[in-house]
């Protein structure tokens, strides 16, 4: 398959940027720095661009099959405005071209997942550190859910450095749910399963062991 990583130069981009390839899938990568990608292969093309640079989304959007959005800033007290604006162009790219498929990585606490993260994360850590990422990552989700396209929205609990297991929870009733944690080696290898099954299409599952 033709997949398209953008946000694969670290964290669960970067995971399964190398699990694609291990599968021998054809990968392109869209990075700032695309010195900070590691790994050559045969399969591997890398542009270089910004996410909110239309020509450069444009350029490596074309020709895909499937989307995989996987970006992510440092915590933050400023407004956030990346994964919305950034959104919106890689939506627009994928219309313009036909490409049909996006997986979009967001996290716990957004959307209708918020309240299902534990007392600390969702009364603390969320409301004091995250608080305008995820007002960016609310209005992501919304553009997502509005596009025609054939979308996915991957929320996973709190991340690990911890082995691939392979062995997690896909939640899309959150009735009851509290997230743990998962590790971004299962993070990636929900998205690459997803991308052969299509289990999940127009839902948002919550990822936690």
């Amino acid at each position: 398959m033709k997949i398209l990583i953008i946000g694969a130069t670290r964290g669960i981009g970067a995971q399964l940027l190398a699990q694609a390839l291990a599968a021998q899938h054809r990968v392109t990568v869209l990075a700032r720095n695309p010195d900070k990608i590691n790994l050559s292969d045969e399969n591997l093309t890398v542009f270089k661009g910004d996410i909110c640079d239309p020509a450069a989304v444009s350029e490596a959007v074309s020709g895909q099959e499937a989307i995989c959005l996987a970006i992510g800033v440092p915590i933050t007290f400023q407004p956030v405005t990346v994964f919305s604006e950034g959104t919106l162009q890689v939506i627009k790219a994928m219309q313009d071209h036909g490409v049909q498929r996006l997986i979009c990585l967001t996290g716990i606490g957004a959307g209708d997942s918020n309240g299902h993260g534990g007392f600390l994360y969702d009364r603390i850590f969320k409301p004091l550190l995250l608080k305008t990422i995820y007002a960016d990552k609310d209005l992501q989700e919304q553009y997502v859910k509005e596009s025609r396209l054939d979308w996915v929205i991957v929320r996973p609990a709190g991340l690990t450095n911890g082995p691939q297991t392979k062995k997690y929870r896909v939640a899309t009733d959150l009735i009851g749910v509290t997230s743990r944690r998962i590790s971004r080696a299962d993070v990636a290898h929900f998205i690459l399963s997803e991308l052969s099954e299509q289990r999940y299409t127009g839902q948002t599952p919550l990822l936690t062991y």
